[in-house]
C-alpha cells in the first residue's frame, strides 16, 4: 500500500511539472497559432538563472527568490524572441519551426559553453528537503509543492482566458485579427503578452524541475519538452483543462510502468500517446470525407 501511495503522489507532482511545461506550450499555440519549439530553452536559461540565485542568497528565501528570477527571465526572453524574431513570422508556420527549432538548439548549446554539460546539483533549503508520511509512504515534500503550485496556476491561467478582457482580445484576434484591429484594439501587444505568460509558465516549470529533480543540466529543457509535447497532443491543443489530465496521466503511466515494468515508463507513455492519437476520431475534411 505504501508503495502505490508513494507512486501515486510522485507520478502527481511529476504531471504537475508537465502540466507547468505543457500550459506554456499550449497557451501559445492555442491562441497564436505558433508551435514553440523553442519552450525547452526558455526553461534551460531560467532554471540556470534560478539556479544562481539560489545558490547566492540561501534558505526558503533563496528559493522563492529563484522562483521569481526563473519565472522573469522565461518571460523576458519570451517577449525578446516575439518582438525580434515571431512578430516576423505570424502566418508563416514553416518560417516559425525553423527559427525555434533553431534556438532549442543554440540556447542550450551555449548554456553548455558557459556552465559546462555536467548536472549541478539544485540547491533545496532544508524545509522542502524531508518527506512527509501519507498512510505509511514518505512522500517527499516538494512533490506537495508541485501539485499547489500547478493547481494555482490552472487556476489563473482559466481565468486569465475567460474573465480578462486582455484574455478575450487574444481569443478574438486569432478568429479574425483584421476586425478587432478595425475596432481600434492592439492584438499585437497582446499576443506578446501570452507569449510572455508561456515563457513565464516555461521558467516556473525549470525552478520547480530544479526542485523536483535536485539538479538541471543544459539540455534538461529539451527532453521534459518531448514529454510536454506529448501532454499537449493527448490533451489537445486549445484545451487547457484537457492538458491538465492528460499531464496527470503521463506522469502517473510513467511512475507506475517505471517500478511495476522494470523502468518502462518512457515506452509505456508513447504506447498511451499511441493509442489516444488511434482513437481520436479523424476530422471531417471539406465535401464531408473522413
Amino acid at each position: 500500500m505504501s508503495t502505490l501511495v508513494l507512486l501515486t503522489l510522485t507520478g502527481l507532482g511529476l504531471g504537475a511539472l508537465y502540466f507547468l511545461i505543457a500550459s506554456g506550450l499550449a497557451l501559445i499555440f492555442g491562441l497564436m497559432d505558433v508551435l514553440n519549439f523553442a519552450h525547452g530553452a526558455f526553461l534551460t536559461v531560467s532554471a540556470y538563472a534560478a539556479w544562481r540565485t539560489a545558490e547566492t542568497v540561501g534558505g526558503t528565501g533563496g528559493l522563492a527568490l529563484a522562483a521569481l528570477v526563473g519565472t522573469a527571465t522565461g518571460a523576458l526572453l519570451a517577449i525578446v524572441v516575439e518582438l525580434v524574431l515571431i512578430r516576423r513570422l505570424y502566418g508563416r508556420p514553416r518560417e516559425q519551426i525553423l527559427v525555434t527549432v533553431g534556438l532549442s538548439l543554440a540556447i542550450p548549446a551555449l548554456v553548455q559553453a558557459v556552465w559546462g554539460a555536467d548536472s549541478r546539483p539544485f540547491p533545496v533549503p532544508d524545509a522542502l528537503s524531508g518527506t512527509v508520511p501519507v498512510l505509511g509512504a514518505q512522500v517527499p515534500v516538494s512533490r506537495f509543492v508541485l501539485i499547489a503550485v500547478a493547481l494555482a496556476v490552472l487556476a489563473a491561467v482559466t481565468l486569465f482566458l475567460s474573465r480578462t478582457r486582455y484574455g478575450l482580445i487574444v481569443r478574438a484576434g486569432v478568429e479574425d485579427r483584421a476586425m478587432v484591429t478595425a475596432l481600434g484594439i492592439d492584438v499585437t501587444r497582446a499576443f506578446t503578452l501570452v507569449f510572455a505568460i508561456g515563457g513565464a509558465l516555461a521558467g516556473l516549470a525549470g525552478v520547480l524541475g530544479g526542485l523536483y529533480f535536485g539538479s538541471l543540466s543544459p539540455h534538461q529543457g529539451t527532453s521534459l519538452l518531448v514529454f510536454a509535447f506529448v501532454v499537449v497532443v493527448i490533451g489537445g491543443m486549445g484545451s487547457i483543462p484537457g492538458v491538465a489530465l492528460s499531464a496527470l496521466a503521463v506522469g502517473l503511466v510513467q511512475q507506475y510502468a517505471n517500478y511495476y515494468v522494470d523502468g518502462y515508463g518512457d515506452f509505456a507513455v508513447v504506447v498511451l500517446l499511441a493509442a489516444v492519437v488511434l482513437a481520436r476520431p479523424a476530422p471531417r475534411l471539406a465535401g464531408g470525407v473522413a
